[in-house]
């Protein structure tokens, strides 16, 4: 696979209009082929329209999810609102804070700035690959499996509840946390020794007969000589376990959580005609939920989807090069699927707010003060299949 540039914000590569230069480094003399075209400009890497979105968008949508999932981890973290669901709900406005947030450094700079029309600065190089690259890779990463591990959980809530009062608690939901940011990790450890940086000489863009030191990305040694093995490894395995198999086990159970839901509502119509009223009311509750969940989980799917396709096509180009798109296609592509995602962190807050009352009156008494709300007002409850025609309630589980 020939490897083009890219960079990747959200862990979502934006691909270039050419491809890099990659020398053999375990060449004594490979200094001498370096010139000022392989150092690391940005104005060739990203297509026209990453600069309004990067510089100008970007920055907004970043403080906007700042605020609104601060928001929500401080309201989910409430004492009466911690529950297994209102965890893996945390931790996934958390990683969506972070993935967004971690880079507004390298938009602010290059492109609200506008100094990506230089060569990038040399004191700069590292920290654009760890800010815009790696670091919100492994967010992103943590963010799409907890997503998987919140359908998981309340498909198991649904469908196999007493097993929920074994497998879905707290504690396990924190376990199950902690595994998923090391894994996320671990899957891009390599991604932090695999270049090296040079310092090179490079002339000012904008100040004529002016020069200043920039720098080169090269493979390691160790990389270099085995460049197409290694990069097909990494990307396919990108490809198959952080985008391809979460999204397709994300509409699989979704598709669970809907029919699951379609076989509740036709319980609660028996239970009304039975006049159990209150089995009824709890059973729509707990519908409630589901429904929330499955719309937080299918905006996901909305932004998620099309990225992993055209990662899958891009990949599958260069692995057998069959020029399907041109690198411009793929950086248009790609720039307007990462500004989509980045638009859908804030958006889970207003879900919350629109579909449980209790997250909104714990929403407001952030800010008011008063009581904590009642649960028997608010709260959603956790219910368990029809056993022999009847309906068993295990009480109520304080999820949204």
């Amino acid at each position: 696979m020939a490897r083009s540039e890219s960079s990747e914000y959200h862990a979502f590569p934006d691909y270039s209009n050419g491809s890099e230069h990659w020398y053999d480094v375990s060449d004594e003399n490979y200094t001498r082929n370096l010139s000022v075209y392989d150092s690391l400009h940005l104005e060739k890497r990203f297509p026209q329209i990453s600069v309004p979105i990067n510089g100008y968008v970007a920055p907004v949508l970043i403080l906007l999810t700042v605020i609104t999932n601060t928001l929500v981890i401080a309201v989910l973290l409430k004492k009466h609102m911690r529950s297994p669901t209102n965890v893996l709900l945390a931790g996934m406005a958390f990683s969506d804070l972070m993935t967004g947030l971690i880079p507004l450094p390298v938009f602010l700079y290059f492109f609200s700035m506008e100094h990506y029309k230089e060569f990038v600065p040399y004191d700069w190089c590292l920290p654009y690959r760890l800010l815009y690259e790696d670091i919100p890779t492994i967010f992103h990463t943590a963010s799409i499996w907890l997503t998987v591990g919140l359908a998981v959980q309340r498909y198991i809530y649904i469908c196999h509840s007493l097993q929920a009062r074994t497998w879905c608690t707290i504690p396990n939901v924190i376990r199950a946390t902690v595994i998923v940011y090391v894994v996320a990790i671990l899957s891009q450890l390599t991604r932090f020794v695999e270049v090296q940086i040079l310092p090179a000489e490079v002339p000012s863009l904008s100040r004529e007969n002016e020069t200043y030191v920039g720098c080169i990305i090269m493979d390691r040694p160790w990389v270099a000589k085995n460049r197409v093995m290694y990069y097909n490894f990494y990307f396919w395995f990108r490809i198959i376990f952080i985008h391809l198999v979460p999204c397709i086990s994300l509409v699989v159970l979704n598709g669970l959580l809907i029919s699951a839901m379609r076989k509740a509502s036709i319980r609660r119509m028996q239970l009304l005609k039975q006049n159990k009223k209150s089995e009824s009311r709890k059973l729509k509750e707990s519908n409630c939920t589901t429904l929330m969940l499955v719309a937080v989980v299918g905006l996901f799917l909305l932004v998620e989807f099309p990225l992993g396709i055209i990662m899958t096509l891009y990949i599958t180009d260069n692995t057998f090069y069959l020029n399907l798109f041109s690198s411009h296609v793929y950086a248009v592509m790609t720039s307007v699927s990462n500004f989509f995602i980045l638009l859908s962190y804030p958006l889970n807050f207003f879900i919350y707010c629109g579909m449980s009352r209790l997250f909104r009156e714990t929403f407001k008494r952030l800010f008011k003060g008063g009581p904590v709300p009642h649960k028997e007002d608010c709260s959603q409850y956790m219910t368990l299949p029809t056993e022999n025609g009847k309906t068993v309630f295990t009480g109520p589980e304080t999820a949204l």
